[in-house]
């Protein structure tokens, strides 16, 4: 017997409608790529997004079609998101970080019909424009007054098309599980890999990520999506801020501590989310100027482990809630948050960060378990660490045209290619990539431990942990350094402060120091290429075993 409810099919445009209906004055602000701070609301923005709708289908983009955004997180952007969406049409993120190459691979194999470009990225596009065949039309987001002379070919002015339209459009319907966002793998081997969300999915995640337990977002809320909107799907922001009629207040391009710190300070932001490295200028600038986070009460940090030391610095100096997140692009991207469980704020400061330094518990709708090489479960006693698999309704069940053949096992489970521990309450700690993951003597140590252990000294602005070659234990770990500005830190002072924290036998064989650590283009360390660098690196250990 089926239930008598009412057939409402999940689509995105429902939270935008939801967010101008009952939340339409509430403010979105953006730093523009122009330059001032503006304002607008979500009444605006989704009579503008209906408007972008109609200046597409004019385009001749119809149901099905995919058109690409290249922008930093804007108000202009968000229209964008939802004028796509809204038409029926497939909405792909581009990040321009990526190669060159790289860049034309995606935007052929996606099959782009149209690329929306913030000012920044023309250039881009510019230089590869005469490999795209399929790309009909470019709109530059930005005024006639800001238009720059550009040599791609059909260039239009976003807000010449946005604004000739009246905007009286009805969103195009269809089934809940139609796609209408298109994000791409970092393809750190092989080509990158489409994720193609539907919009059943996107809604699920929206809600899922709203709960009390997750990023927890209310109407009263201001929320700082640093994460910039053409990663891993805005993190799911740009959708579960207006499920709740959140204020949001866009960065633009600007990404450094002081620059953030304004919006911070001027708009109340009372919640915001960044990867690490943001989070390390934002107190860069916080220490040298004494400045403090009245209405901030929780930072989200994910993308890679926040460092024990960082969430120390933001609990205890500036009574700021951490909570750690992780996910990936094929999980819509949240899979876990570390918010703590009953009981557990009774506990000292020192052993509730124990807890946070982990990468946190799975949000509803999300399944988790770690298996062997085999592919058996393994205990969750936070001990056993093996591979993380995942499964739920905004999990990718295949990549785009089929690549890399089936993704799943015989039981629905996606493999992570991370390597994880559960523990008891449920919460997961990622102690490595599978291929970056230490095996020395037949046991596998964690890079990552490592990394976030010496990044806590004092001298140490960022570190990395790779495995070299060993004749007695097949691999060593060796660290990799980059020193603070002005401090000149020596191997046996990283080592001493090390010791205590970890395992005699995971102890880095030896410390290298370098000016820069190499990132991929969303911001992870580039393991890969350090093993290139040190491919041909002697432990001091290796002789004596020979």
């Amino acid at each position: 017997m089926k239930g008598l409810m009412q057939d409402w099919p999940l689509r995105v445009t429902t939270l935008i409608d939801h967010a101008a209906r009952f939340h339409g004055d509430r403010e979105i602000v953006t730093r523009s790529i122009e330059g001032p701070i503006t304002r607008t609301n979500y009444k605006a923005v989704h009579l503008r997004a209906r408007k972008t709708a109609q200046a597409l289908q004019r385009l001749g983009i119809k149901k099905g079609d995919v058109v690409a955004t290249m922008a930093w997180n804007t108000a202009r952007h968000l229209e964008a998101w939802y004028g796509i969406m809204g038409l029926g049409a497939v909405c792909h993120t581009l990040n321009p970080r990526l190669f060159a190459e790289q860049l034309v691979y995606i935007i052929n194999h996606a099959e782009d019909k149209v690329i929306f470009v913030d000012l920044t990225f023309v250039p881009v596009l510019e230089a590869i424009s005469a490999q795209l065949p399929l790309v009909k039309a470019y709109v530059v987001m930005t005024d006639r007054a800001h238009m720059p002379a550009t040599k791609l070919p059909n260039a239009l002015c976003f807000e010449d098309i946005v604004e000739a339209e009246k905007g009286d459009f009805k969103w195009v319907t269809g089934d809940e599980n139609e796609a209408c966002g298109l994000c791409y793998t970092s393809g750190t081997t092989g080509n990158p890999k489409g994720v193609l969300y539907s919009h059943r999915s996107n809604v699920l995640h929206s809600m899922a990520a709203n709960m009390g337990d997750a990023l927890g977002m209310k109407a009263s809320d201001a929320i700082l999506p640093v994460v910039p909107m053409f990663h891993a799907n805005a993190w799911g922001i740009a959708f579960a801020a207006p499920a709740v009629g959140a204020k949001i207040v866009m960065p633009g391009a600007n990404m450094d501590g002081a620059s953030i710190y304004e919006l911070l300070d001027t708009e109340g932001v009372t919640c915001t989310a960044a990867v690490p490295t943001v989070w390390l200028m934002l107190l860069g600038y916080l220490e040298k100027t004494g400045a403090k986070l009245p209405a901030l009460n929780r930072v989200v940090i994910g993308g890679s482990a926040a460092p024990r030391s960082m969430i120390e610095v933001f609990e205890e100096k500036y009574d700021v809630k951490v909570f750690h997140a992780w996910g990936m692009t094929e999980m819509s991207p949240m899979g876990t948050l570390g918010a703590l469980k009953a009981g557990m704020e009774k506990l000292p400061l020192s052993q509730q960060i124990d807890v946070k330094t982990k990468q946190g518990r799975a949000i509803y709708t999300v399944e988790m378990k770690i298996t062997d090489d085999n592919g058996v479960e393994l205990p969750s006693d936070g001990k056993a660490f093996g591979h993380l698999m995942v499964r739920g309704p905004a999990v990718a069940g295949a990549y785009l045209k089929g690549e890399g053949g089936n993704i799943l096992d015989a039981d629905g489970w996606f493999d992570t290619g991370d390597v994880a521990t559960l523990d008891e309450q449920g919460y997961m700690q990622i102690t490595d990539r599978a291929k970056d993951v230490i095996k020395s003597g037949g046991e596998w140590i964690s890079s990552i431990e490592i990394e976030n252990i010496a990044v806590g000294h004092p001298k140490v602005a960022e570190a990395a942990v790779i495995g070299i070659l060993h004749p007695k234990w097949d691999e060593r770990p060796l660290l990799i350094v980059v020193a603070k500005e002005g401090e000149t830190p020596t191997k046996e002072e990283i080592l001493k402060y090390m010791e205590g924290k970890i395992a005699k036998w995971w102890m880095p064989d030896d410390v290298a120091f370098v000016k820069e650590i190499p990132h991929t283009a969303t911001g992870k360390i580039q393991k890969l290429t350090l093993r290139q660098q040190f491919k041909d690196y002697k432990l001091p250990t290796a002789s004596a075993a020979e």
